[in-house]
């Protein structure tokens, strides 16, 4: 397992500095914040994992990870002393990927990070793992594409589609399935919104080879 960078989103000094000492036996690299103002300002530079308490003495845990997931894909794990089941639904449903209740063993918190680390990151079928698409540099994590080391410039949701696609390479998906995929099941507009995005993304990445199945939908042909 790499050498990954977590940062820790918890006001209480001590377990905080607990938590770190158990993942940097790991190899992990490891930065704390005790408040989300500073934690926000640290998504600049993204880490490979969040763990992220609910209460905080400013800004509250469910804020930053909305804050989070609109400016990268990082994954999330909640460690929280509120253990209502509704915190946890509602954490799953803002987009957390775990949700660890108070009080919890440190080890538990590292076993359930390496494993989510690992199903992220590790091998070829990693979901954010940086990828090369017809001559496009992908980066999952930082929300960036590039060619030939040059910057596009693509909105939310052309990133959005971009990804979901380039996880299901040479698979046409239809406009259905990629409004669940993308904009979610209670999306209630016009599917055409897919066809609008598509078409700005074949206007910024000509070389992409996204192509259109009349009756199907959309597929990147990629050898």
């Amino acid at each position: 397992m790499g050498s990954y960078k977590i940062y820790i989103v918890e006001d209480e000094e001590d377990m905080s500095l607990l938590l770190k000492a158990y993942m940097e036996k790991e190899g992990w690299q490891v930065e704390i914040f005790h408040d989300g103002e500073s934690a926000l300002k640290a998504m600049e530079k993204p880490p490979h994992l969040w763990v992220l308490d609910i209460m905080l003495p400013d800004i509250d845990g469910y804020e930053i990870l909305q804050r989070i997931k609109k400016t990268a894909e990082t994954p999330v794990i909640f460690a929280s002393a509120r253990d209502q089941d509704l915190d946890r639904v509602r954490g799953l449903e803002l987009g957390s990927d775990d949700y660890l209740s108070k009080p919890f063993l440190p080890k538990e918190l590292v076993i359930r990070a390496r494993k989510l680390l690992e199903r992220v990151y590790e091998g070829p079928t990693g979901k954010y793992q940086p990828r090369m698409i017809n001559e496009y540099e992908l980066l999952p994590i930082e929300r960036k594409v590039f060619h030939k080391d040059e910057a596009i410039d693509l909105t939310t949701k052309e990133f959005d589609v971009l990804l979901y696609l380039s996880e299901h390479l040479n698979e046409t998906r239809s406009r259905a399935e990629i409004l669940e995929g993308v904009w979610g099941s209670d999306y209630f507009g016009s599917d055409r919104a897919v066809d609008d995005v598509i078409r700005r993304i074949r206007k910024k990445m000509p070389r992409l080879n996204l192509e259109t199945l009349y009756g199907g939908g959309y597929r990147i042909e990629h050898p």
